[in-house]
């Protein structure tokens, strides 16, 4: 089952929800600031794209209170655990594959 982790108020979470609705796909969709991501969904998602950095959102507000770009990797993850409002959304995880932000033409793939 696909599962959409976001923000209620993130446009690109909302346009991924409505990408598997209309082409009625099944999913589960998480509030990430509400719920968080747990550390097994979170290796996993790393594992499919590669790196920490890429689940980081550089434009949030949150980004600069909490001065992200001096952290070291490993500081990342932690810091992401703790507060979800640094994720990019929306990330979406089908299996062991992931992706992070819109990538429509990515989840076309998963749903043929």
């Amino acid at each position: 089952m696909i599962q959409i982790f976001g923000k209620s108020k993130c446009f690109d979470t909302k346009k991924a929800e409505r990408f598997f609705k209309e082409r009625g796909v099944k999913f589960q969709s998480i509030d990430l600031v509400k719920y968080g991501m747990s550390k097994g969904e979170f290796s996993s998602v790393v594992a499919a794209i590669g790196s920490v950095d890429k689940l980081i959102d550089t434009a949030s507000k949150e980004y600069e209170r909490q001065h992200i770009k001096y952290l070291a990797n490993d500081d990342l993850a932690e810091r992401l655990m703790d507060c979800p409002a640094l994720f990019k959304t929306p990330i979406v995880r089908n299996g062991k594959k992931a992706t992070v932000g819109d990538r429509a033409d990515v989840w076309v793939e998963w749903v043929l």
